[in-house]
């Protein structure tokens, strides 16, 4: 259902629950699991993919009701997702619907192949989005897209999310494999800790507003000075110039 392996300093979880990865509880706790898992075993960034014709299709219809929404309490399940130290990319490619959107949402990049369908499609059911897109498409594309985006219920090219904020790279489907694992390896190699910091500042932000970010940076500025990877990156600038630091992660 959902699988994770490690390529080098990258931990790759992929979805694998025919025939489109429909979401329910036991699926949300193994795609959670598998990111904790992850870290756990040292990754320093994390790959999300799908090994089927389609990223996500969203969740199992079947499921649904009052009582079962999304694994339990969604605000619980955001918050594992969101409290991944390490920085997390999403490669999606085929039907990326409802809840198989939200998903790629919670990571931190998404790549797009460019044969993609996404849309938050939850309103053609009657419902609202369960896994948190409003709040997250608020965040990366403005208040007067999400609206339109969820109240619509439309399907979108990459190519139009990438121009609205939401998708950071849109390429040929024949290359997201490679792209998708290339920035993320790229993210595997840089500072760790530098990197959980900014993660965090962001999320400071967005849910809290710039101040609360502010009074948030002092803490995590300590954090981040007491980090080897700092002298790292400070001694191989003065010895060979910027961008030569080889990151340990710590």
């Amino acid at each position: 259902m959902i699988h994770l392996r490690h390529d080098q300093a990258v931990g790759v979880v992929t979805l694998s629950h025919p025939p489109h990865n429909l979401i329910g509880d036991e699926f949300i706790e193994r795609y959670c699991t598998a990111q904790e898992d992850a870290v756990a075993a040292g990754a320093r960034a994390i790959l999300v993919r799908s090994d089927l014709r389609h990223f996500c299709a969203g969740a199992d219809v079947a499921a649904l009701g009052p009582d079962n929404g999304t694994a339990g309490d969604p605000a619980a399940v955001l918050q594992r997702l969101e409290s991944i130290p390490v920085p997390t990319v999403a490669a999606i490619h085929g039907a990326v619907l409802g809840g198989g959107f939200e998903l790629a949402l919670t990571c931190d990049m998404i790549v797009a192949g460019e044969s993609a369908q996404v849309g938050a499609v939850e309103v053609t059911l009657g419902l609202v989005p369960l896994l948190g897109a409003v709040q997250r498409l608020v965040a990366r594309a403005g208040p007067a897209r999400a609206r339109e985006i969820t109240m619509l219920g439309r399907r979108y090219r990459p190519a139009e999310l990438e121009r609205l904020g939401v998708v950071n790279l849109v390429v040929p489907d024949s290359d997201l494999e490679t792209a998708s694992m290339s920035l993320a390896r790229q993210l595997a190699a840089g500072p760790t800790v530098a990197l959980g910091v900014i993660k965090r500042i962001v999320n400071i932000a967005v849910s809290q507003g710039t101040r609360a970010a502010d009074l948030a940076l002092s803490d995590e500025l300590a954090t981040m000075w007491a980090s080897n990877d700092v002298g790292r990156g400070t001694r191989a600038m003065l010895a060979d110039g910027p961008g030569t630091a080889v990151f340990e992660g710590n």
